[in-house]
């Protein structure tokens, strides 16, 4: 796809989505580590899944199918995995180089158990990153009109 893609870590996806979706215009802010090519060129360390947690075992099952390397995501201040603010739990489905993440996400959010991804195909207009040296950088959607 041409557009913006985005990965939110978090422990909400299913807010952050809603948010997003509702919104005229999703804007990036991030720093430098985070600006790349293709989703998945930088950051490494998963896709975050809020996954209902009697499914959470399944769950994890059909994500190796899908080729990826899921991990429940284990809290750090207390006993037990990280829990959303929805009640449900946060899996990291880990995996290497870029997918056709439009693909990905959609065999996701059809795989019973998955409450929501934080994969944002698609969602941003533009992106604007802090550069290491003090400067911005500045990604924009192409336009489908051509204006």
């Amino acid at each position: 796809s041409s557009g913006i893609n985005a990965e939110y870590g978090g422990g909400c996806q299913l807010q952050e989505k809603i948010v997003a979706a509702c919104g005229k215009k999703m804007v990036v802010i991030a720093d430098f580590r985070k600006k790349s090519v293709q989703l998945g060129d930088q950051w490494k360390k998963g896709i975050p899944l809020e996954v209902v947690p009697m499914a959470h075992v399944p769950v994890m099952k059909k994500l190796e199918e899908y080729g990826l390397r899921p991990v429940l995501r284990l809290a750090k201040s207390k006993a037990g995995p990280v829990v959303s603010d929805n009640g449900n739990f946060i899996v990291d489905a880990g995996f290497t180089g870029p997918h056709n993440w439009d693909a990905l996400e959609t065999k996701m959010s059809r795989t019973p158990g998955i409450v929501e991804t934080g994969l944002f195909v698609n969602y941003a207009k533009v992106a604007y990153f802090g550069m290491e040296d003090g400067s911005v950088s500045v990604s924009r959607k192409p336009s489908l009109t051509g204006f």
